[in-house]
């Protein structure tokens, strides 16, 4: 049976030896494991390849151009985030220590066993795994950091720019209903600014609730809530403004268990990332919300992919900080809402690349008890 397009990433191993044979049967062993395999058969094509990221580098000591040793850092290097697993043919002490210097997690003698092999790249993987999950515990941390600073400045704020906005308002208001006593011949040179004052007090007012959801949290009582109605109710809401433009909205729900949370505060999530996505789809694009079982049996995961223009590495760890936004108008605090609304669940959000080159945003959610 085909994956579905949107499956996950397998993890990466770049096999760097000038063996044919033997790159040829770790590839077999791994690709079998579930690993997507590259390989190089150099320093220099090695360089290339991981430019590309990788997750477990295995490299050979002795290579036509160069020394594993010293082409191991250069690796970790172009992909930081990857580990590098050493090959030889000859397992000394030097070798060891020569290993641990230049920065590998372990080295394998060769040939090795399909078992000792498969045990070696999952220790590397774990490293892997742990130290993404060390960033992403220090991303949260730092933006907890910033909700708060948010929510002490907003609670001083709130009322004495709520009370000139009410003001304004009301005056506008009158101001309206006084203007339509004109003959209609001198109303229509007056409504437009008047519209365009009462399009910017309605956005400031949009802006002061993003800023008081920080500053006065509601009460959350965690209740069972089915994901698909939610999913579906939202896309319903965005079908129209989708057909304007010629964006394709798909629906992919797989049946998942209920979750613990608070159904109106979902639904919010997933309307922000679902017209975060539509804006940045270009006309005749799609938009692809999807729900499934996750990898943890205890949880369920939610996903909106769309056809844009995806979002930068450089960006990424930003992206969820309070006032940051790359975008010309907007308070910045949308996505950081939503990502202080998935916490509140005790789940997690993050953004990815999708299958097809544009965005992920990856949200993991615990089931109901």
């Amino acid at each position: 049976m085909t994956p579905p397009s949107h499956a996950p990433r397998r993890p990466r191993v770049l096999i760097v030896d000038d063996s044919a044979s033997l790159v040829d049967n770790l590839r077999e062993i791994l690709e079998e494991a579930g690993y997507a395999v590259r390989t190089a058969g150099s320093c220099a094509s090695a360089i290339a390849a991981a430019r590309d990221g990788f997750d477990v580098a295995l490299v050979d000591l002795r290579l036509p151009d160069g020394d594993g040793t010293l082409l191991a850092p250069r690796l970790k290097d172009e992909s930081p985030d990857g580990e590098v697993v050493l090959l030889t043919g000859f397992a000394t002490l030097e070798s060891a220590v020569a290993a641990v210097r230049a920065g590998a997690c372990a080295y394998l003698v060769k040939p090795c066993a399909t078992q000792e092999l498969l045990v070696t790249v999952e220790q590397a993987m774990r490293q892997v795994r742990l130290h993404s999950e060390k960033r992403e515990l220090s991303r949260r941390a730092q933006t907890a950091e910033k909700l708060a600073a948010v929510g002490t400045m907003t609670a001083g704020l709130s009322h004495e720019i709520r009370n000139p906005l009410n003001a304004a308002a009301l005056q506008l208001a009158v101001l309206e209903r006084r203007l339509r006593r004109l003959p209609a011949s001198e109303q229509a040179p007056l409504v437009e600014p008047l519209q365009l004052v009462r399009d910017e007090i309605r956005r400031l007012d949009h802006v002061l609730e993003d800023f008081l959801q920080f500053a006065r949290p509601r009460v959350f009582s965690p209740q069972p809530v089915e994901v698909v109605p939610i999913l579906g109710r939202v896309l319903d809401l965005v079908a129209g403004q989708a057909e304007e433009r010629g964006i394709e909205v798909r629906r992919e729900f797989e049946k998942v268990a209920p979750i613990a949370g608070d159904e109106e505060r979902l639904r919010q999530v997933v309307m922000n990332l679902a017209l975060n996505a539509l804006q940045a789809v270009p006309a005749g694009g799609w938009l692809r919300v999807s729900c499934r079982p996750a990898e943890d049996p205890q949880s369920i995961e939610i996903l909106v992919d769309d056809a844009g223009p995806g979002v930068p590495d450089d960006i990424r760890g930003r992206i969820f900080e309070p006032f940051f936004t790359t975008k010309a108008e907007g308070s910045g605090l949308g996505l950081p809402i939503v990502h202080a609304i998935v916490t509140q669940h005790g789940g997690t959000i993050s953004v990815e690349e999708a299958p097809e080159g544009g965005a992920r945003f990856a949200l993991r959610l615990p089931r109901a008890r």
